[in-house]
């Protein structure tokens, strides 16, 4: 199925780009989330005429997630959870409890945003996650695991 992206989409393309993808992909997340519409006549004139609105748009999505992203840097997050006396904890700390520290931190960062390269954490000590607030925009941050004292 051909679309025209309305985005810059990861390992897929920029703004303004038309580009082939399986019908279920564009229809069940690219166009449903705004990241792309068919990529018709009528579509793709309407698209020429808004470029500069959606390239504008664009930009600002950047430098907001540019300004997250220098927020972010040399940041070290404390994450609490129960552990036994080896240093193994008791279930993970996952993407979902890193995003909800930072945003306790006052950075709104989505669970989505937040990449563990190595899969949920699962003991006690320090270890580095990446945050991408925008596909551009990669930061590490450090992640403290403390034992949960109870």
């Amino acid at each position: 199925m051909q679309i025209i992206l309305l985005e810059k989409v990861g390992k897929l393309g920029d703004l303004g780009d038309v580009v082939n993808v399986k019908q279920g992909y564009a229809r069940n997340y690219l166009i449903p989330t705004k990241l792309a519409r068919r990529a018709t006549e009528a579509a793709i004139k309407e698209f020429e005429g808004r470029r500069a609105e959606l390239e504008k748009a664009a930009g600002a999505k950047l430098a907001a997630a540019q300004a997250l992203g220098e927020q972010l840097a040399g940041k070290t997050v404390r994450v609490a959870q129960k552990a036994g006396v080896d240093g193994r904890l008791f279930g993970s700390v996952t993407n979902a409890d890193v995003a909800e520290a930072l945003t306790k931190m006052g950075l709104a960062v989505l669970k989505s945003q937040v990449r563990m390269p190595n899969g949920p954490i699962k003991t006690v000590g320090e270890h580095t996650v990446s945050v991408a607030p925008h596909t551009d925009v990669v930061v590490d941050v450090s992640v403290q695991v403390v034992a949960q004292a109870e």
